[in-house]
């Protein structure tokens, strides 16, 4: 299973930035996040069956958005009114979860993409 990261940047604080991940099949795909010197955390999750079944971290509620493009096995992550706390590497995963159980631990997920960092800073 390949995954491919893509989208990353350096954006100012208040702008917008939007993440892809290609998968080399169709999954429950997560994204997560390590900033310097912290753990990898959970940011959001999609279910392998519904696109709408999807779980946000506290942090980026209603400010990201996770979307799936089943036909291409692509997520995207459009991330909205980025902060400097949203600073990090971020990473895709994939797990093996059919249905519309959403993936929350980095335990759950057994694949991982390459990572891309997002900076966010004026």
């Amino acid at each position: 299973v390949q995954l491919q990261a893509s989208g990353g940047g350096l954006v100012q604080p208040g702008g917008s930035l939007r993440l892809s991940c290609a998968a080399s099949g169709r999954f429950a795909m997560g994204w997560f996040r390590q900033a310097p010197g912290k753990e990898r955390e959970f940011v959001v999750g999609i279910s392998f069956r519904d696109a709408t079944a999807t779980t946000y971290a506290a942090p980026v509620n209603g400010r990201f958005t996770i979307s799936r493009d089943t036909a291409k096995n692509t997520i995207y992550l459009q991330m909205n009114r980025l902060k400097p706390e949203d600073t990090a590497v971020y990473y895709c995963a994939a797990a093996e979860t059919g249905g519309s159980y959403v993936n929350r631990e980095s335990r759950e997920y057994r694949y991982w993409g390459q990572g891309t960092q997002v900076t966010v800073s004026s």
